[in-house]
């Protein structure tokens, strides 16, 4: 009995209890009574068991990583779940660490990210209990993935930096790519593209220098995503064709879905749905045949998305609900939860509002249950949209407050802008105003904060809340200026043309004016302060009192103009139209006074065939009743303020025109006895809040000039060739000293970059254009065909130049669009350094062009001519010769900046 209980002792020690064990010691006794095995015996038939149970372990592991691999699951949950339990029996420290981090990366896959930080944290606890520095950085690049799902950027931040000291104290250049590649993607996801970028790149130094072509895809497809992100749409397309080409040549066969998912991305950015779709298809078809059922589910929801975008609802449907039923199969919640929400917005465009909201409740379930706090607040903000939609605005903004709640709690800023806005839409609606402007104030004032932090709306916001950012914009100022809140309105508009520019180029960064947002008023900061403990019950109440409290205030508090403000010179004044859908609102504004605004009854659609008629006239050189829409257009937007400009004093008018007015030359416009020009100097201005007003030393003139030349009549790189301009430029090159001339082959980006910072005045007498969509369809092109891009020009860093010159450049081609991409040029000259532009807003006849721009550069030699004057006086010299006085010549150039 004593041998038999050491026996069992031992058993015990070692945890051990297999059959084969339970078998030894019948046999033992069986045989000869009772036998004393010697120790090595024992070891030996430990040993086996051991390497018997290992090898059981070893197997589970081996299928869980192919389950896993196939997107099933439960059932490689399953595996690794019993490899487990026989690894903690065997005491295989090191394998049950490494069990830890697949489990985790299962909880994660499912969307259970508490139990998958669980896991991660004991793969963690393992790793440095065993001094496995390999494994412990391993385990914080997972913890960090998990935590940047959640959108915790912070946290995923620190533990990835964790992660890139060790892997750099062991020497693991695959797992320093790693790290640095996480650190890209979580600075990505918070809206940070340029260190994103920087981050991407460093990933993809160390993959090609350790050979690993794998890595060096995935850090071409990341920077492709941060590119896209950009609104680099042609550098992010290089990089996932690059990605995609990586992936076929090593047969990386699920990287080539995600590289084709990616550039069906990039398409959908650009409005190329064909092409988009085209993408997904094939990135599902790679799915289903490697039988990848979460990229499956994935790109199901991507083409849902795309047909989505382009107004094909029934198709949407189609596909979230493919997608949906292949989220439930491999029990992905979250993924459930995300189709859930898309069909609703899909039956809601439809406008099924009782579908949808049914489809919105069991979005709302799913994001509750899995404790996805961001997801239950989108929800929320689609069910009050949906109630919104129906009229039961009570409703409506009881969701749209509790989704405020959980954004104020887990510091989404994007959807505490989002549902300021809507429940300032749903009290204008119920004539609630001035609460309602309240609530729009906060969601604007959080916009631009947001701005200044460089952070991005979050991803997997629908592209159509980009529009209604805008809008909210416009309603504002639209509220104030029907109470006369004038100088607040101004304001708006103001930070409107910033938001405007963000919503195309995706770069702006704004200012710490910007930042400061719409002022609000005393009476509003207390309401604002208590805004979630409002009973909306007593809205009308509230709004009530408000009205009282705002409107005691004395005009000069409410109307009070910004310190930068009073530092625009005097003879100058700011006009900021604004087009609404039922009426035109002007407003003026000059120094020592308060703004005053005018309205003029005029639809929008009357308006922009006005315009639509008048470019067509103005364009048209042989056009004798060009006067006639310029008079028009003069009584629309000059005529009303006429008054007050001759009471300033004015000479220089900063024009910041909106909508499809930027593709109006306001100097055309004619008052029955003259040009507008010849009265007033005239400067497009991007923004006062991104202007400086201060005066500007004037520098003696060194001007780098290239032409695009070619010979009369023939096409060059798919342009009209341009042969005057060779003599223009080799004329203004002569008239100053230290400049240079470039012409056609030697006109190439290369050499004028070389040369940007060895001069003050940079002139291209080229082909460029603005197009609508993009900012990739606008471009400038060189002399040897080199083109830059609109959103490259900031590459330049130019702040030595005072001014850019387009002598030939074309707006508005095809249909119009809002001109925004005429203000993307301004702010992208402005934003590289150059203090002023002058472009065409369309190609004039190059001979006219060379007259107009000799007397621009004589007018500019004279002490103390401002470039608008120069610009100015050019334009009336034209005006008053014989051949070149139809506005076509001469109306095109206009200036861009303060002018002064």
């Amino acid at each position: 009995m004593l041998i038999l209980n050491i026996i069992v002792v031992k058993l015990e020690d070692n945890v051990v209890t297999s059959r084969f064990y339970a078998l030894t010691l019948v046999l033992a006794t069986g045989l000869g009574g009772i036998v004393i095995l010697s120790d090595q015996s024992f070891v030996n038939a430990q040993a086996q068991t051991t390497q018997t149970r290992k090898a059981e372990a070893d197997r589970l592991l081996d299928l869980g990583t192919q389950q896993y691999k196939l997107s099933q699951f439960e059932p490689a949950l399953q595996s690794w779940q019993q490899a487990l339990v026989i690894y903690q029996e065997i005491k295989d420290r090191q394998k049950e660490g490494i069990l830890h981090g697949n489990l985790g990366k299962i909880y994660e896959s499912l969307g259970q990210y508490e139990q998958a930080i669980a896991s991660h944290r004991q793969s963690l606890a393992i790793a440095q209990a065993i001094a496995d520095r390999l494994s412990e950085g391993e385990s914080l690049i997972n913890l960090g993935v998990v935590y940047r799902a959640l959108g915790n950027y912070s946290q995923a931040i620190a533990y990835h930096e964790q992660s890139l000291v060790i892997t750099r104290e062991i020497g693991d250049r695959r797992g320093e790519g790693s790290a640095l590649g996480n650190l890209g993607m979580n600075y990505y996801a918070q809206g940070d593209y340029v260190k994103a970028i920087a981050y991407h790149e460093q990933r993809l130094v160390i993959a090609r220098e350790i050979k690993d072509r794998q890595g060096e895809g995935n850090a071409m497809g990341n920077l492709g995503n941060a590119y896209r992100a950009q609104g680099n749409f042609a550098k992010a397309i290089e990089y996932q064709e690059k990605r995609l080409a990586i992936t076929r040549e090593i047969k990386e066969v699920r990287g080539e879905g995600q590289a084709l998912g990616f550039l069906g991305l990039v398409y959908r950015s650009l409005g190329d749905y064909p092409k988009s779709i085209s993408y997904y298809k094939q990135s599902l078809a790679i799915a289903i045949k490697i039988n990848d059922r979460l990229s499956k589910a994935k790109s199901l929801g991507y083409l849902g998305n795309a047909y989505y975008d382009q107004g094909n609802y029934q198709e949407a449907i189609k596909y979230h609900q493919s997608s949906l039923e292949a989220a439930r199969e491999i029990s992905d919640r979250r993924g459930e939860g995300k189709s859930l929400g898309y069909l609703g917005n899909a039956y809601e465009a439809q406008g099924n509002y009782a579908e949808a909201i049914k489809y919105y409740e069991l979005s709302l379930k799913i994001a509750r249950e899995v404790n996805d706090r961001r997801g239950e607040g989108k929800t929320l903000g689609s069910m009050g949209s949906a109630y919104y939609a129906i009229g039961n605005y009570a409703k409506a903004i009881d969701y749209h407050n509790s989704g405020l709640e959980i954004a104020r709690k887990i510091k989404n800023r994007d959807g505490e802008r989002m549902a300021l806005n809507q429940i300032g839409l749903t009290l204008e609606k119920q004539k609630q105003t001035d609460l309602s402007i309240v609530f729009y104030k906060q969601s604007v004032n959080i916009s631009e904060a947001i701005r200044k932090d460089i952070r991005k709306l979050d991803r997997d916001l629908q592209n159509s809340y980009l529009s209604n950012v805008e809008g909210s914009y416009r309603r504002l100022a639209d509220l104030l200026l029907q109470q006369g809140r004038v100088m607040e309105a101004l304001q708006v508009l103001d930070l409107l043309k910033v938001q405007e520019l963000e919503d195309y180029l995706k770069n702006i960064k704004g200012s710490d004016r910007t930042a400061q947002g719409v002022r609000i008023l005393e009476p509003e900061k207390a309401i604002s302060d208590k805004l979630l403990a409002v009973s909306f019950e007593n809205s009308p109440e509230i709004n009530d009192l408000l009205a009282k409290q705002i409107q005691q205030l004395p005009k000069s508090e409410i109307n009070r103009v910004p310190d930068y403000l009073q530092q625009i010179p005097q003879g100058t004044v700011l006009l900021y139209p604004l087009i609404l859908s039922d009426r035109l609102e002007i407003i003026l504004f000059s120094p020592n006074t308060l703004p005053i605004s005018r309205t003029v009854k005029i639809s929008k659609d009357k308006l922009e065939a006005l315009i639509s008629n008048f470019r067509d006239g103005i364009r048209d050189v042989s056009s004798e009743d060009v006067k006639d829409p310029a008079t028009t257009l003069y009584n629309l937007l000059i005529k009303p303020i006429e008054t007050e400009l001759a009471q300033a004093k004015a000479q220089t008018i900063l024009y910041a025109p909106d909508g499809q007015l930027r593709y109006v030359p306001l100097a055309a416009l004619y008052n029955g006895k003259q040009w507008l020009v010849e009265k007033y100097r005239i400067s497009n201005l991007i923004a006062y809040s991104l202007s400086d007003f201060s005066p500007q030393p004037k520098t003696k003139p060194s001007i780098l000039a290239g032409a695009f030349g070619g010979r009369e009549g023939e096409q060059k790189f798919g342009q009209v060739a341009l042969p005057a301009t060779l003599t223009e430029v080799k004329t203004i090159a002569n008239k100053f000293q230290n400049s240079v001339a470039l012409t056609e082959n030697d006109f190439s980006r290369q050499a004028i970059e070389s040369k940007l910072k060895n001069h003050n005045i940079i002139h291209l007498a080229t082909h460029a254009e603005f197009n609508t969509g993009a900012p990739d369809n606008s471009f400038i092109i060189f002399g040897n065909g080199d083109k830059i891009r609109l959103h490259e020009i900031t590459d330049w860093q130019i702040p030595n130049v005072d001014l850019i010159i387009l002598s030939a450049c074309q707006t508005g081609l095809g249909a119009f669009g809002s001109g925004v991409e005429i203000l993307g040029f301004g702010y992208q000259v402005q934003k590289a350094g150059a203090k002023n532009a002058i472009a065409s807003l369309w190609s004039v006849n190059d001979v006219g062009t060379g007259s107009l721009m000799t007397t621009f550069y004589a007018e500019l030699q004279k002490e103390n001519v401002a470039i608008s004057e120069s610009l100015r006086r050019s334009q009336i010299a034209l005006i008053k010769s014989s051949d070149y006085n139809h506005p076509y010549f001469w109306s095109a150039f206009f200036a861009i900046g303060n002018g002064l």
